[in-house]
């Protein structure tokens, strides 16, 4: 008796999934389509699916594993009275496989290739969105004949052998039982329809390599590795099929006063050191314009100020509204001090019981940081 099992290459302790898996690799290398009608691999192809639909089944394999045949005790899957559990290959190719050998595709001109390209943005255009005009070679419709291949004055016709189909079919009888497989049309290759006098421009292709342009809509909120997809801005199909997507990845340029942090922006505020010890209103350019802010009496360097609302719009599409602009303060300590004013601080750090250096072999610089010690 044929151990099914060994058939397919597995285990009696091989899951549904490791006998599918077997099949498939089996039924591919043995499908007479592929060898040419070798009878021996023909014979090989159907008891591997023989095999396959037995195991396949759980209340077959309980059957075939107790009496050794998946008909139960005394049954003879190959006995005179007929099997009445004997597979239909072309049910079980189509189940494991789909329709035909590999798959077939829908009939007609194929879908034209996808594009991709790169747009470089301003810091400020990616913030608030912009138009941009990008150009790039593609295959484009050939405006000699419209994308149909065909000689103007002339227009495909119909392919005699799948009439229109794109795809044939092959019935084989076995003692099994009928196979049909279906495979792509070899005249007009999937397309259902046949170029006998072609357009001298594209040579029967349908579309030339020409120079195209476009407008492109960056929106709001645009970062650095956005992909923008335009559908049907792509190749140009061969004989009139559906064009290609064309792909825009977004390369924007850093700023040099704003950092972006998700959709908060973040900048540096110089601010003195009078200021920061007093407090004041200073005056400064965000990316909406001129805007004033008010620094607190003793604020600290590295301080932070939040002003809502002021930072990137949240991209289209995924939310309303836009990030904050967080301010922080940059304290700016003098490098040179005139006469007078290291006399004032002097005066202050006294007041406040600061110990300063009363000579005048230290730069200027350490003097101010030790007046400022706390």
């Amino acid at each position: 008796m044929v151990d099914y099992y060994e058939v397919l290459g597995v285990t009696r302790s091989a899951t549904a999934d490791d006998i599918k898996r077997s099949y498939r690799k089996l039924a591919r290398q043995l499908h007479p389509d592929v060898n040419g009608g070798d009878k021996d691999a023909e014979n090989r192809f159907k008891l591997v699916t023989e095999a396959y639909d037995t195991l396949s089944d759980p209340e077959k394999r309980r059957q075939y594993d107790l009496y050794g045949s998946s008909q139960g005790p005394g049954g003879d899957p190959f006995g005179g009275g007929g099997n009445p559990f004997q597979p239909n290959f072309s049910d079980i190719f189509q189940t494991v496989f789909g329709q035909g050998f590999g798959g077939q595709e829908a009939p007609g001109p194929r879908r034209g290739e996808d594009m991709e390209t790169t747009v470089n943005l301003t810091f400020e255009e990616a913030v608030f969105g912009c138009q941009k005009e990008i150009s790039l070679r593609m295959p484009t419709t050939c405006p000699t004949c419209g994308g149909s291949g065909a000689r103007a004055g002339t227009s495909p016709s119909v392919c005699s052998q799948c009439q229109g189909s794109g795809s044939v079919k092959r019935v084989t009888q076995s003692f099994l039982g009928r196979m049909v497989t279906t495979m792509t049309c070899d005249v007009c290759h999937g397309e259902g329809r046949v170029i006998t006098d072609h357009c001298p421009d594209c040579r029967g292709e349908g579309r030339k390599t020409l120079e195209r342009h476009f407008t492109i809509e960056v929106p709001p909120g645009a970062d650095n590795g956005l992909v923008l997809r335009l559908t049907g801005k792509g190749a140009a199909a061969p004989h009139g099929g559906q064009p290609g997507s064309l792909y825009v990845h977004v390369n924007v340029a850093q700023s040099d006063r704003f950092e972006r942090q998700g959709n908060d922006l973040w900048m540096e505020l110089p601010v003195s050191y009078v200021q920061a010890a007093l407090g004041a209103q200073i005056d400064f350019q965000s990316l909406d314009g001129a805007e004033t802010i008010e620094v607190s009496p003793g604020t600290q360097p590295g301080a932070t100020i939040r002003l809502k609302g002021k930072g990137v719009p949240v991209l289209s599409g995924r939310g309303r509204g836009r990030g904050d602009l967080v301010v922080s303060v940059d304290v700016q300590m003098p490098k040179e001090l005139g006469e007078e004013e290291e006399g004032l601080l002097r005066q202050l750090a006294q007041l406040r019981g600061d110990q300063v250096l009363d000579h005048h072999d230290h730069t200027i610089f350490s003097k101010i940081k030790s007046a400022f010690k706390p």
